[in-house]
């Protein structure tokens, strides 16, 4: 009880009217699978010490296409004890499924939510500890980010860390029934359907030319964590209230805490 009292005594003084859990970063990131899949925070707010039990939490994504780039989100409140470097999950709200639309729309989400997270202000008292709140992603398991497909071109090629040999020409010509092209001094001939070296080497091949698009959505930082009392935020939940704007977005699955999880 003392302690109680004595943490109580040494509690943050509110400066405003709700709680201000800063965050940074404002633009949609790509975000590609980590760890085999598992959440991964994308948005992260240190709320120890809060005084409110519920929160908003705002972020914007990008190229969250349907049956393309579609991504899983929730908020998940963390543990950090005193004693360890790693992290560990107390609650988090149900699952939404980011399906999006059929044409890139820079999207807006919003979670409200009721934490549930323990007084937690004194850390270095053995019955507390540092407490975040995160906004974590996934990829689908059955909408797997898919990169756009390369282009590719018959050409001849070199590294870029070389020069090109002297004397390089690239020259088409019309011989007949066989055409070619100069590669680096030898002879490339299109004979019968066939390409032929008339040289010793000729360093040719299908070229890559890369998609413009890598198949990972983009989802921001939290624009803001902020926790609101009970009459300016009546509609947050413990399962989690989730809005919107961007395409279609749909709760799938309930809560769990024992998900794979980057853990540190």
């Amino acid at each position: 009880m003392q302690q109680r009292v004595e943490a109580l005594e040494r509690r943050p003084t509110p400066q405003t009217i709700f709680d201000q859990y800063p965050s940074v970063e404002w633009a949609a990131q790509g975000r590609p699978q980590v760890t085999g899949n598992q959440w991964t925070s994308c948005g992260i707010a240190n709320v120890t010490g809060l005084k409110y039990d519920r929160l908003e939490v705002k972020y914007i994504t990008d190229w969250i296409l349907k049956g393309r780039s579609e991504a899983e989100v929730r908020l998940c409140a963390f543990r950090h004890d005193y004693g360890t470097q790693f992290k560990v999950p107390v609650s988090a709200t149900d699952v939404v499924r980011l399906v999006g639309g059929t044409n890139r729309v820079v999207g807006v989400g919003k979670f409200r939510w009721i934490h549930g997270i323990q007084f937690g202000w004194d850390y270095t008292d053995t019955d507390n500890a540092i407490y975040t709140v995160e906004l974590q992603h996934r990829n689908p398991n059955d909408c797997l980010q898919k990169a756009d497909p390369a282009k590719q071109v018959f050409a001849p090629y070199k590294n870029d860390n070389e020069s090109s040999p002297s004397g390089f020409d690239q020259l088409f010509y019309n011989n007949g029934a066989s055409r070619g092209v100069w590669v680096w001094g030898n002879l490339l001939k299109y004979v019968n359907n066939n390409w032929v070296n008339d040289g010793t080497h000729a360093d040719y091949a299908w070229n890559e030319i890369p998609g413009n698009w890598d198949g990972t959505y983009g989802i921001s930082n939290m624009h803001y964590c902020v926790g609101l009392s009970q009459e300016r935020l009546p509609g947050a939940t413990e399962k989690g209230y989730h809005w919107y704007v961007g395409g279609e977005a749909k709760f799938v699955r309930a809560a769990n805490i024992n998900e794979p999880y980057f853990s540190v």
